[in-house]
Formats: structure tokens, sequence, C-alpha cells
């Protein structure tokens, strides 16, 4: 008696690959320009817009309370001077201020850097409608 399962008189002995019925026959390729009929089977659904915004506002909500919890355990004084101006802030809200103003700055530079693009793209459009 053997151990070895593949050596049981039980079982049928191995016989050549059986060809899946669903896979394609490579046979029957579909024509250039011809689109392969569909087989009904469910495909990954595709991102959308709106899946997107949805993503984007969770994500949104889900730093929102991060910079809560933050500016809420951060509400120690912090003393601050600019030019001749001094005040102070919460460290929290300090921090997110800076935040905000790098923000802007950043938004600020992009839009410059689209409007340049966009004035470029339409003076190439109107030279190219001419010629």
């Amino acid at each position: 008696m053997t151990s070895d399962p593949s050596a049981s008189p039980d079982l049928p002995e191995p016989t050549a690959a059986i060809p899946d019925p669903a896979a394609p026959d490579p046979a029957k390729a579909p024509e250039p320009g011809k689109t392969p009929a569909k087989t009904g089977k469910a495909t990954e659904p595709k991102l959308t817009r709106a899946g997107a915004l949805w993503s984007a506002l969770i994500l949104g909500f889900l730093v929102l309370i991060v910079l809560l919890i933050f500016i809420a355990q951060n509400t120690d004084p912090v003393p601050m001077t600019f030019l001749s101006w001094h005040w102070s802030l919460p460290t929290g809200v300090a921090i997110l201020g800076a935040a905000v103003a790098g923000g802007l700055l950043t938004v600020a530079a992009g839009s410059a850097r689209i409007f340049q693009l966009r004035r470029a793209a339409k003076k190439n459009f109107k030279a190219a409608q001419r010629s």
C-alpha cells in the first residue's frame, strides 16, 4: 500500500486538461472592428464623479474632525508679534490660521498659472483659426 493519493486505485487516471467552457476560444477570435458579444458577467463598477465627490466629502469631514480635536486640545495662548502688532491666540487657532493662509497662497499661485495657460491657449487657438 502506498501513501501517494494519485496512485490510489479508487481515483481515475489523470487525463488531459479539460478546457474551460467559459474561456474564450482562440479559434473564434472576433474579427477586427467588431465587438465581441457580451457574456453577461458582472463587471467592476467604474469610478464616477459622484463617487469621487462622496469619497472627498468623507475624507474632508475626517480631516475636519481631527482639526477640531487638535484645536480643542491646544488652547494655551501663544504671544505673537508681526512688525509692530502684538497679540495672543490659542496654539491650535494660530496653527490653523497659518495653514489656511498657506492654502490661500497656493490657490492664488495656481489660479494665476491657470489664467496664464488659458490665455496662451486662447491666443494659439485664434492664431490657428486665422491660418
